[in-house]
């Protein structure tokens, strides 16, 4: 169990590698459809740009949408609601009339019975039974505009006949024709009639919604989808021969049955394998870049996870786009990857990584050789505009360039397909614009990854590097002798770095900040010391080497008060490893000879150094610091010193921890060599010559 756990503390960071990588993979492996995809890219009005196509099997020829609502539209025009004949209605309303009759009659005429009152009963009975064989029928829900040319069909038990209104009363024409009726009929008692028969009145012909409803969606179904089949073997289109409406049509149908048969035939098991395998196999590339060209990178989960996010995020926005608007794919800002690449990284990083992204995407949107071209002139195009960026509002000039590229290279396509102005599809280039302007978003992208991911950008470094920020003034002002040499420093390591490769910029904002801790107590610092006084005199060596190797500690609170980043943080504490404070050390053991000396306490807390940025500010730092006592500054002995310096470093394993070798150590000395010799004029004396 103890070896289990061991083993996996000491495999962690390669564990979590391998995570990232499978994780981003199969996450971006979701966004990819779950159906084969057609191998065609086509549009109306262009050249057919593949082989023959030559129909592989059966297929019917789909009507256009346009043809299928022109069809839709004749349906419901010769479609007939239905209404239905209620005879619970009549029953209902005859019982009512016999009920009111009796209680009409009785106090209109008492106790009477006899042939007078059989025979109002019977006539009012009549008319109603007569004006309810007729009809009586409701408009209520009924579509269209009743009419006596408004025809339906009338379900009456079993059977559906068409009928016209004129055939049927409504509620009022029902009435009068009663009215009609006992017209100068004495006989009868019209007056206790006519408003009996009136309230017993109700339409018996009514709509039926849902019988109509399901009649007009059946009919609706009878209408073929398809005009023709196209048979197995037979020219579909021709090379090069021009997409005209009906030819797209047909091209359209084969799509639909291609898919249709994918979809019986392909397992999803299988279309997941493929996809899995397809954006491994980008990934495995980009593994392989980052450990054989830039391994500072791949084993740095943090930079690693930044590269990944950056290009799940893309292909996700990607997939979403083509899955509910493809329209707006022109729309995606993909050339913010390769910017936010660039920021963090270099170049040549940030191109890999933007054709890693292109390349998945690909085979998410159609028309992929085109969109793959196009996206990938535009990234170069926008990595060459960052190059030397120096502020921040550069990026508006990245985004017109982004946006003449886009358009530029989409009009050369569309001319060479279609070799006319009237085929280019103008609204694209308005999509270019968006696409452009939202590249802006990787301003606040980058902002935000860089107190995510605790990681330098120039913009950042640029700011920090500005000798006006509080705290450098501070410096300036608080100990003068430490800025100066800090400035020394900087342009030590600045050069340094230029020519062994690594982040120049980061290393001379680092080596600006590395001795800010020396504010507090700057006359202990010999470089502020302009009086001739050493206050060291009146101490113990002891309080001496505490006060010195403090200004490490002093300066990481003052930098993480003052808000500066990790990665400059990483410098001053740093700079001086897990030396000694030489000096108080020698000097304490030669006043207290014999004694057993403490060495902990004249050694500094470390780290030692662990990027080639940090080692070489560590190098600047003592050898710019050593090179101010010289009292005879020659070729021979700055030399001497530098190369006294740097060994004395490799001696005590300070470098162990970063990544630089010794050709690089040999070219740092050359270079700080010839730079403190300009600094002290010193002349080269050549053998032979007064």
């Amino acid at each position: 169990m103890v070896k289990s756990f061991d083993w996996l503390q000491t495999h962690f960071s390669g564990i979590f590698k391998a995570l990232l990588f499978l994780i981003s993979i199969l996450l971006i492996v979701q966004f990819f459809p779950r159906q084969t995809r057609f191998g065609y890219d086509y549009t109306q009005g262009r050249p057919w740009l593949h082989d023959d196509l030559i129909a592989p099997f059966d297929f019917a020829v789909l009507k256009s949408q346009e043809e299928l609502e022109t069809e839709q539209q004749e349906a419901l025009k010769e479609h007939r609601p239905f209404f239905n004949r209620q005879a619970d209605v009549v029953q209902e309303r005859e019982m009512y009339f016999v009920q009111e009759f009796d209680r009409a009659w009785q106090f209109r005429h008492g106790e009477q019975e006899g042939p007078f009152r059989e025979q109002n009963m019977e006539i009012g009975f009549q008319l109603l039974d007569s004006v309810f064989q007729r009809g009586i029928i409701s408009w209520e829900g009924a579509p269209g505009e009743p009419s006596p040319n408004y025809e339906f069909r009338l379900i009456d038990g079993r059977t559906a006949t068409l009928h016209r209104a004129a055939e049927f009363f409504s509620l009022r024409e029902a009435f009068l024709w009663i009215v009609g009726q006992l017209e100068n009929r004495p006989e009868y008692d019209v007056e206790l009639l006519l408003p009996l028969v009136e309230n017993a009145l109700a339409p018996n012909i009514v709509f039926d919604q849902q019988y109509t409803q399901m009649s007009l969606e059946a009919e609706l179904e009878r209408i073929p989808l398809s005009r023709g089949m196209v048979q197995q073997g037979e020219k579909v289109i021709s090379r090069g021969e021009l997409i005209g409406a009906e030819k797209y049509r047909l091209l359209e149908s084969f799509r639909a049955e291609y898919q249709k048969q994918a979809g019986q035939s392909t397992v999803e098991v299988l279309l997941f394998v493929g996809q899995f395998l397809l954006v491994s196999i980008s990934f495995i590339v980009l593994a392989l870049f980052l450990f054989f060209f830039r391994r500072d990178v791949f084993f740095d989960n943090r930079r690693l996870l930044l590269i990944l996010l950056s290009v799940f995020l893309m292909v996700m926005i990607t997939s979403l786009v083509v899955r509910y608007n493809v329209d707006l794919l022109f729309l995606v800002p993909v050339c913010i990857v390769p910017v936010l690449i660039r920021a963090f990284f270099d170049n040549r990083l940030a191109l890999y990584v933007h054709i890693i992204t292109i390349i998945i995407i690909g085979f998410l949107v159609p028309r992929s050789f085109e969109f793959v071209f196009l996206q990938f002139i535009a990234g170069i195009v926008a990595i060459f505009s960052m190059v030397g960026l120096r502020r921040r509002s550069q990026l508006f000039s990245t985004v017109m360039l982004i946006f003449l590229t886009y358009s530029a290279v989409f009009f050369g396509l569309s001319l060479a397909h279609t070799g006319t102005f009237q085929a280019i599809e103008w609204i694209n280039f308005a999509w270019f614009g968006g696409a452009a302007m939202l590249t802006l978003f990787s301003y606040p992208l980058i902002f935000m990854f860089e107190r995510i991911f605790a990681l330098p950008t120039d913009f950042s470094l640029l700011e920090l590097a500005d000798t006006n920020n509080t705290l450098l003034r501070e410096l300036n002002l608080n100990a003068p002798g430490t800025f100066q040499h800090s400035l020394q420093v900087a342009n030590l390591a600045e050069e340094a770095v230029i020519q062994i490769g690594g982040n120049s910029l980061l290393t001379r904002t680092g080596a600006l900040y590395h001795d800010i801790g020396k504010m507090n107590n700057s006359m202990y610092f010999t470089e502020n010391q302009t009086t001739g006084f050493n206050p060291h005199d009146d101490i113990p060596r002891e309080e001496s080497a505490r006060i010195i190797i403090n200004h490490v500690i002093e300066g990481i609170e003052m930098a993480r008060k003052n808000n500066i980043p990790e990665y400059i943080i990483d410098f001053i504490r740093t700079h001086h490893g897990t030396t000694t404070a030489r000096y108080f050390f020698s000097m304490h053991k030669k006043e207290n000879p014999g004694e057993e000396i403490d060495i902990k306490a004249f050694t500094y807390p470390g780290p030692r150094p662990f990027s080639k940025e940090t080692a070489v500010v560590m190098m600047a730092d003592s050898v710019e610091a050593a090179s101010r006592s010289l009292r005879k500054p020659d070729e021979s002995s700055i030399g001497d010193l530098v190369d006294k310096i740097i060994d004395t470093q490799i001696r005590e394993n300070q470098f162990d921890n970063a990544n630089i070798t010794f050709k690089d150590i040999s070219t740092i000395k050359k270079i700080f060599k010839r730079r403190l010799m300009n600094i002290f004029h010193v002349r080269i004396a050549y053998p032979g010559l007064n």
